[in-house]
Formats: structure tokens, sequence, C-alpha cells
């Protein structure tokens, strides 16, 4: 099962669709590093953070993890 997302900014057709088939793949973290270098990671609590991925024309990708 894909990672849900959310469009915060407005991407464009094309852009969304180059995003789904990226998140197809991503199933847990592991996924996501093995596929981008990690640009940051915020610690929210001792449970959750948020991992910062540079994606595509200056825009980034928000992994919020538990």
């Amino acid at each position: 099962m894909p990672l849900p997302f959310e469009d915060r900014v407005g991407l464009t057709p094309d852009q969304l669709e180059r995003l789904e088939a990226v998140l197809a793949g991503h199933h847990m973290l592991q996924d996501v590093v093995r596929w981008r270098m990690v640009s940051d990671i915020i610690t929210q609590d001792e449970y959750s953070l948020d991992v910062i991925v540079a994606w595509d024309d200056g825009l980034f990708l928000v992994y919020d993890t538990t």
C-alpha cells in the first residue's frame, strides 16, 4: 500500500503523477533513505520525527514518522 500524502503546495498534474509513482515504492523509512539523501531530520518529541527530503525543483517531501 503506497504512503498517503497531502499536496500542500498545489502540485501540477505531472508532478502529482511523478510523486505517486515515487511513493508507490515507499513502504517504510528505509525505502526513502535508499531512494534519496535525507536533507534534515526534525525531532517533534521522543516518538515522532519529520524526515525531509529534497524532491523536485526546490520542493521538499516531509515524511512524518513515529
